[in-house]
């Protein structure tokens, strides 16, 4: 990989009653803070080694003094209204620089490196890479086109999300290369699978 493909990871501010609120409703709030605290270490290990362009995109603010070195990543604040346009956004921002970009979430403790360089390389002949959840969204998404259509009109958070991309690319006329299926952290249940 090389300074014309970026990696953009979106990321919650790690705070308690903001984040993993699924897995709050079950386990307490102090509780999904420490295993979203665990699962951020994971995606800063998994992305720090990379050599590309790397982007830390905050949900509520920039954070100077975490564990996010300004040195591997550059921070960021995501802008938008929901989830789609807060995607669309960084990644238009990003193709403006970039011939290539990717964008994951931060709670894919399966995500490694390989299926980000695998992403980046679809990317030489897809127009699309998309990393398919177990529950029915998405992992990663990545392309070359800023004008993309993709994100409109999605009902976020539900088990439609992956199949109605799919269609919107092909309604575009566009290409796209599957990774593997992963799974995130949203129950108890699947924090327990993982054995950490």
């Amino acid at each position: 990989m090389d300074a014309s493909n970026a990696l953009l990871i979106f990321i919650k501010n790690p705070l308690a009653g903001k984040v993993k609120t699924r897995l709050a409703t079950s386990l307490g709030e102090q509780e999904a803070l420490r295993i979203y605290q665990q699962l951020l270490q994971r995606a800063l290990e998994t992305t720090t080694p990379l050599s590309c362009t790397k982007y830390l995109y905050y949900s509520s603010f920039i954070d100077n003094h975490d564990q996010w070195s300004p040195k591997n990543f550059q921070k960021m604040l995501q802008k938008g209204a929901d989830l789609g346009i807060r995607m669309h956004h960084a990644l238009q921002t990003a193709l403006q620089k970039h011939g290539k970009a990717v964008l994951i979430g931060s709670d894919i403790p399966e995500l490694n490196r390989l299926h980000i360089e695998e992403a980046f390389q679809a990317l030489e002949t897809a127009d699309y890479v998309l990393g398919p959840a177990k529950d029915g969204g998405y992992y990663l998404v990545g392309m070359k086109d800023p004008a993309s259509t993709i994100f409109g009109e999605i009902p976020w958070s539900t088990s439609e999300v992956m199949q109605l991309t799919l269609r919107r690319i092909l309604e575009e006329g566009k290409s796209y290369h599957l990774l593997p299926i992963l799974s995130d952290i949203d129950y108890p249940e699947d924090w327990q699978q993982l054995g950490w």
